[in-house]
């Protein structure tokens, strides 16, 4: 007789999809930093820091598929996980939105530099595709929720992993603060970008943080359960490649 852990975890799955879903009206036409909101300099200079990231992240991927070929179920989950948590989106500071990121999940598996490219590929396909962000923003898009935020989730993992030794915990808070991280991230390129008259950059930076915190602590703690929910699912019916992820990995555990 089937166990019944695996139907809970779905139902509770799609009970937190539902509840993302519902808090996401459907007027909200931006999402990241949207087309052309940011000046030419900035632009070319989110560009400019997101590259490198971005050609390791390839010699990374090239790597994993070449050493372990059994593990691109796992990559093209993370990618697709990344892709639905973002494009659920609840509008915020003008010019962007708040959203979950999915990031979370692969920098745990994989490290953060195959995200970059992962992530990045998302953020593509959702400015051409849904028009969510936009082509010249995809560097700073990029940067904030591809290389920032999964380079902060996989260091409170690794750090939390070894202080806790449970898992699970170090899970939920590397989803928790990559998602977090993607929005501060994002509120020092506008208040980079749009210094305010009183205070220049760091009463832009307090305006934008303010209000993005509002819609983003919640997600960020929402995306952590869900993510966790995930790693359960993964547990009962994928041990074979959550145990060669674990072999390849480092720091990978798959049980408290």
């Amino acid at each position: 007789m089937p166990s019944s852990k695996p139907a809970a975890t779905l139902l509770l799955v799609l009970g937190l999809t539902v509840y993302l879903l519902a808090g996401s009206p459907q007027s909200a036409y931006a999402m990241h930093i949207m087309e052309g909101f940011l000046p030419l300099g900035w632009t070319l200079f989110w560009w400019a820091a997101f590259i490198p990231f971005f050609v390791l992240g390839l010699r990374s991927l090239q790597r994993i598929t070449r050493e372990a070929p059994e593990l691109k179920l796992l990559l093209g989950l993370a990618g697709a996980f990344t892709f639905v948590l973002s494009a659920l989106k609840i509008p915020s500071v003008t010019g962007s939105s708040s959203h979950p990121t999915g990031t979370g999940l692969g920098a745990v598996m994989f490290g953060p530099l195959p995200m970059s490219v992962l992530g990045s590929i998302v953020l593509l396909f959702q400015a051409l595709l849904l028009a969510h962000g936009g082509l010249t923003t995809l560097g700073a898009n990029a940067f904030s929720m591809a290389v920032a935020g999964p380079m902060a989730g996989y260091a409170v993992y690794r750090s939390l992993s070894r202080v806790s030794g449970r898992p699970k915990l170090s899970i939920f808070a590397a989803a928790a603060a990559a998602d977090l991280t993607t929005y501060i991230v994002t509120s020092v390129q506008l208040a980079l970008a749009f210094p305010a008259e009183s205070g220049g950059v760091l009463g832009s930076l307090a305006k934008f943080g303010g209000i993005f915190a509002v819609t983003q602590v919640p997600l960020a703690v929402t995306e952590g359960l869900l993510t966790v929910l995930i790693w359960n699912w993964l547990q009962a019916h994928s041990p074979s490649e959550l145990s060669l992820l674990q072999s390849r990995m480092k720091g990978v555990r798959t049980h408290d």
